[in-house]
């Protein structure tokens, strides 16, 4: 079955990057001049992605805000004939459907993908962290491979890790892949 769906946890408080996510969420810190959450949404798209679920948490109603159409700035920038602006809201045209839901206690990284449930429906599905953005040589491409992966070896799991050092281990949810496995 090809994987149509996915779901970003984006409910954390961002506490390693304060005094910055206070009152912004960490997922909306930009990175050039896009929001960190916009080039995950991105990436997705470029492998085909339809249906995203985004779950939020409190004072995160800028994810949604920053993805809601916005007649009224595009009608503004529209009179002004700013249509390089217009251009950099094309995010706002996706025909990638955008779907939340909100996690009302902070219960971790496994306890909102479990607010999933209902929206991938026994689909497989793929989850990317809202503040993690992939960089690969083309847009999509370690998603691909990894989703090529999955399929080829039938897996019931398939996961992207990277190595930290030891200092940076308590920053991070950790992993000890079995190299025999």
């Amino acid at each position: 079955m090809p994987i149509r769906k996915a779901v970003i946890p984006a409910a954390g408080w961002g506490t390693r990057m304060l005094p910055a996510t206070k009152s912004q969420p960490k997922e909306m810190l930009p990175v050039g001049r896009k929001p960190t959450i916009q080039y995950v949404i991105e990436e997705l798209e470029a492998i085909g992605i339809k249906q995203v679920l985004i779950i939020t948490g409190q004072k995160k109603r800028a994810i949604e805000d920053h993805f809601d159409r916005d007649t009224e700035l595009i009608r503004y920038l529209k009179e002004k004939e700013n249509y390089d602006l217009i251009n950099t809201l094309k995010h706002e045209e996706s025909d990638c459907q955008l779907f939340y839901t909100r996690q009302s206690e902070q219960k971790g990284t496994a306890h909102a993908i479990s607010l999933a449930e209902n929206f991938v429906d026994n689909e497989p599905f793929i989850v990317c962290l809202g503040d993690s953005i992939i960089m690969s040589s083309q847009p999509g491409s370690l998603l691909k491979r990894l989703i090529e992966t999955h399929e080829k070896r039938n897996s019931a799991v398939t996961i992207a890790f990277r190595p930290v050092t030891l200092e940076n281990v308590s920053k991070y949810g950790i992993a000890s892949p079995n190299p025999d496995f």
